[in-house]
């Protein structure tokens, strides 16, 4: 008899009331797949697009219904079986990854690919290393050309990668200015910031002084609104954000950029355990901090992602499976 699990599923975008708990069949792993039993999942944004299928590239695969009835990618748990194909984990085993390709991660068990997962670092809770993948993969390459003396300014930076880019670039010396809503101003500043702007009451390209780097994880800036804000021979990136500013950035911005001595485009995030093994390595060293919001169950799926949606996670938002 097939054995059934918990998940939390969806069968249309909309709002985080359209996620429902449901039973269904484990998945059984395949080739070089490795079922999971789930310990924690963190939301990131790509959750929250995910369910409302916004921006329009959100629902490549499914254009009218979501392709995947269950999200969550960051995930992190314990083996539970092997496909024939699998080389690098057994049984067993305390894993955690970025599963973007299949999601499945609210659930009781999920399946992904071998590559895409690592061994979970022993000073790590499983809660904590779920909070890596992806977030620390953005932060760290966002934060590549960050240097002493240099001014770097985070735009979204209450969230969960901006908590870790804040960290990183002060870590490098930078002087780091933070944006997000006021409820997250104190958050910023305890992580290192130097200077924070509640993105509500003051836009960052007309009330700050130029910057040498710009991460913007919240892009919705023309390229020439983001010239402005940054210094000669400064660095701007954005990661998300409508398709339309996305295409303004890689077409518009490589032009503005190459007339103005200027870097302006979209940050190619690199995915999987190379990429986020170093902040892995860094926050088992206790050299940069995890923040953790809240903690929800699996059953509190909906409340989480609105939670996240509304813009209230300082840091990380993680939800348990048990």
């Amino acid at each position: 008899m097939d054995r059934t699990m918990k998940a939390m599923l969806y069968d249309r975008y909309g709002p985080p009331d359209v996620v429902r708990v449901g039973d269904v069949p484990v998945p059984e792993p395949v080739g070089a797949q490795v079922l999971v039993k789930m310990s924690a999942t963190s939301i990131n944004l790509t959750d929250w697009e995910g369910l409302t299928g916004s921006p329009a590239y959100a629902r490549i695969g499914g254009i009218r219904r979501p392709a995947k009835k269950t999200l969550g990618s960051d995930i992190s748990g314990v083996v539970e079986a092997v496909g024939p194909e699998v080389q690098e984990f057994t049984v067993g085993d305390a894993v955690y990854g970025d599963n973007l390709a299949r999601m499945g991660g609210f659930a009781e068990y999920a399946v992904a690919s071998e590559r895409v997962l690592a061994s979970k670092p022993p000073g790590l809770t499983h809660v904590e290393a779920s909070t890596i993948p992806q977030a620390g993969a953005i932060a760290l390459q966002g934060m590549v050309r960050a240097a002493d003396g240099k001014r770097v300014l985070i735009n979204g930076a209450g969230g969960g990668s901006g908590a870790f880019a804040i960290q990183l670039a002060k870590r490098a010396g930078a002087y780091v200015t933070a944006v997000d809503n006021g409820g997250k101003l104190d958050f910023m500043n305890s992580l290192g910031a130097d200077e924070v702007v509640d993105y509500t009451k003051n836009d960052f390209v007309t009330s700050t002084e130029p910057h040498d780097l710009i991460l913007d994880l919240v892009a919705t800036r023309s390229p020439l609104a983001c010239k402005r804000a940054l210094a000669p021979g400064g660095v701007y990136r954005c990661v998300g954000g409508p398709a339309r500013v996305l295409l303004g950035m890689a077409i518009g911005g490589l032009i503005l950029g190459r007339l103005s001595d200027r870097s302006i485009g979209v940050l190619g995030v690199k995915m999987g355990p190379t990429h986020f093994a170093g902040m892995a390595e860094l926050c088992s060293g206790k050299e940069i901090a995890i923040h953790v919001d809240r903690v929800f169950d699996l059953a509190d799926v909906a409340e989480a992602l609105a939670y996240v949606g509304a813009g209230k996670a300082r840091g990380k938002v993680v939800v348990t499976s048990g």
